[in-house]
């Protein structure tokens, strides 16, 4: 899904915008940050899916820091079975503040960024999940 490819280095901060220029989380080792430093999510796969605590898939990540997906999704996948333990304690290298935002292009309208179109995508629970015995 994303357009041009790129490396994020996972010893740094990775700082996640909307397209607004609001700074929403930030990914270290794979794992997503909120501003307050709690855990709300990861990334996978050479294409930076990214996926809330729970493993609902919400969209991709790109070069300039946002999320994006498809507008119209035609079949939801499933949760993401095997992810990854809940991080313990926050990393040493979290940032307080992030930097600018990039600037950022136009998506089209067959995607969305979805931080501009949910700021609240790593809040919600998703019905998917079993529910808790």
């Amino acid at each position: 899904m994303a357009s041009k490819t790129f490396t994020i280095d996972s010893n740094k901060p990775f700082f996640i915008f909307d397209t607004h220029g609001e700074w929403h989380a930030t990914l270290i080792s794979g794992c997503i940050w909120d501003c307050r430093g709690e855990y709300i999510g990861f990334v996978r796969g050479e294409n930076y899916d990214v996926y809330t605590e729970f493993g609902e898939w919400i969209g991709n990540l790109t070069k300039d820091g946002r999320i994006i997906r498809k507008r119209v999704i035609h079949e939801r996948q499933p949760l993401f079975k095997e992810r990854p333990q809940r991080p313990m304690g926050k990393p040493k290298n979290l940032p307080a503040r992030s930097p600018l935002p990039p600037l950022t292009g136009e998506l089209g309208y067959h995607m969305i960024d979805v931080l501009d179109w949910d700021p609240d995508a790593f809040k919600s629970v998703p019905d998917l999940k079993d529910d808790l015995s």
